[in-house]
């Protein structure tokens, strides 16, 4: 019997070559970012309006409860959209912070604005760092004797969480180069890491003030954020600021504990922790620029009323 004969093989397709695309969360990380700049300038600008230099308190305050929009215009931000858009800037040009760089574009942000309300500390050291950019490394610590303990390393890095939001023990890395430029006390440190890692958490859907408490480094910061955990989202926030802080004191742990409560307490509307977060005035632009810069890391500016991006200044 004569066996069947079997058919031709068939040519194999030659493989083809096709572009490998960039990781998606590079790209990602870049959009986040930028959603939470946008969302720090808008609270930033917004938390500005509730000063006495616009409205006295007993005004502020009934405006607020009522939720009346402030009706001049520009809203303009201060150093801390300014800070932050010199930390996106070296992120946009190299991926990770370069800390001589960015001691260069703080000092040159501060050079072409001055009158952004900067803090006595910040007077003092970039003017020298427009100078020679690497001297923080000798200057930093010798502010307020050891170092500052201010809010201003953390009220500016939440777009650096967004940015590195998918690798939370680069987010503490970054946050901390960024922070140290400025703020070499430990608890100004501790408090640019609270706020990158509550950013990286909001832009992956997740934020707790558990998961921020467990990554901050001991210290006062964390102590605020342990207290955070046990405020209940229930309490108004005037009260809950009497428990964590409002910024008044300019420390980052009298400042970031009750931001991240705000932002935890409203994860997905930015208008509404915004709000909330003026209810407490203390340092309200600073306040509400962390807490719009971690909200807006999962949002952006969506949602938020028309009128209210009319207004802010733009970011150029």
């Amino acid at each position: 019997m004569t066996p069947p004969t079997r058919p031709p093989a068939r040519p194999r397709p030659r493989p083809r070559t096709v572009p490998v695309p960039p990781p998606p969360q590079a790209l990602s990380g870049r959009d986040a970012a930028r959603r939470s700049l946008e969302a720090l300038a808008l609270g930033d600008a917004f938390g500005e309006r509730w000063f006495p230099l616009f409205r006295d308190r007993s005004r502020a305050y009934a405006e607020i409860k009522a939720r009346i929009t402030p009706q001049e215009s520009p809203w303009h931000w201060t150093d801390d959209t300014a800070m932050a858009l010199a930390v996106q800037q070296v992120l946009d040009q190299g991926g990770f912070i370069d800390q001589d760089r960015l001691a260069l574009c703080f000092a040159r942000t501060f050079d072409a604005d001055q009158g952004r309300g900067y803090g006595h500390g910040m007077h003092i050291l970039l003017p020298q760092l427009l100078v020679e950019p690497a001297s923080w490394h000798t200057l930093a610590p010798t502010l307020f004797d050891g170092g500052s303990l201010g809010n201003g390393a953390a009220m500016r890095v939440a777009p650096l969480g967004a940015w590195f939001a998918d690798d939370l023990e680069r987010v503490v890395e970054q946050a901390t180069l960024s922070a140290e430029v400025t703020h070499a006390h430990p608890q100004g440190i501790a408090g640019a890491v609270a706020v990158a890692v509550a950013a990286a958490l909001s832009a992956r859907g997740g934020l707790t003030i558990e998961a921020v408490h467990e990554a901050t480094p001991q210290g006062p910061v964390r102590d605020g954020l342990a207290r955070a955990v046990d405020v209940p989202f229930a309490t108004e926030p005037w009260r809950a600021s009497d428990i964590l802080g409002n910024g008044q004191r300019i420390r980052a742990d009298d400042t970031v504990p009750f931001a991240v409560w705000t932002a935890a307490r409203h994860p997905d509307d930015l208008e509404a922790a915004l709000w909330a977060t003026a209810e407490a005035f203390g340092d309200v632009d600073t306040t509400c620029a962390i807490t719009g810069g971690i909200v807006g890391a999962r949002t952006g500016v969506e949602g938020v009323p028309r009128e209210w991006l009319d207004r802010r200044e733009g970011l150029g």
